[in-house]
């Protein structure tokens, strides 16, 4: 048998071979081309053109909006028991409000803590509505500003901010029918005008 050389074909297996290919149907009419194996590439976007918009004289913050500096606090309890709906008569709601009528007692809890101004003003209320008063003043005083400027600001007079909580809750509240500021000639802002419902 004689060899053959690498890459070569016998005779025979070219006359198999060229019988083959006249039996092979081509799968593209048109030629191939070859493929581009080069991969694309973006292309270079240009370096941005920066343009000095600043004038010579600019300075960092000098276009900033100036605010004032503040708390965002809730209404005091002098504007929300100003602009309380009005449960009583209008026109002795009115007198009230201009220290024309004049309490039948009061109660002065300047000075006291929470923990015995708040039994001391129940006390009080319950029994001058048992005795059938209608007009009452609670003295708190003003306070003192407490605020040292932390991150939770401090109301100013704790009794004067707590007192009005207390008469609006049970079992004050069944008794309370008004609450407001009292005029200047009973204390101002530093005592409360107590109207009380009619006793049944």
């Amino acid at each position: 048998m004689k060899r053959r050389g690498k890459g070569k074909l016998s005779e025979d297996d070219r006359t198999v071979w060229e019988a083959v290919k006249k039996t092979a149907i081509p799968m593209r009419s048109e030629p191939m081309t070859p493929r581009d194996t080069t991969k694309s590439r973006p292309a270079k976007k240009p370096a941005p053109q920066y343009q000095d918009h600043f004038p010579s004289h600019f300075e960092v913050g000098s276009r900033a909006t100036q605010t004032p500096m503040g708390h965002d606090l809730a209404p005091s309890i002098s504007e929300r028991l100003a602009h309380a709906p009005i449960h009583m008569d209008r026109k002795k709601y009115g007198k009230m409000q201009r220290g024309k009528l004049s309490p039948e007692a009061r109660i002065d809890l300047h000075g006291m803590t929470l923990a015995h101004a708040h039994p001391a003003l129940q006390g009080f209320i319950m029994s001058s509505a048992l005795a059938g008063r209608r007009l009452v003043l609670v003295i708190t005083g003003k306070g003192k500003n407490r605020d040292e400027g932390g991150p939770i600001p401090i109301r100013k007079g704790v009794l004067k901010n707590q007192v009005p909580h207390w008469l609006h809750q049970p079992p004050l509240r069944s008794v309370v029918l008004q609450v407001t500021e009292a005029h200047l000639k009973h204390g101002g802002s530093g005592a409360y005008y107590v109207y009380l419902r009619r006793n049944r």
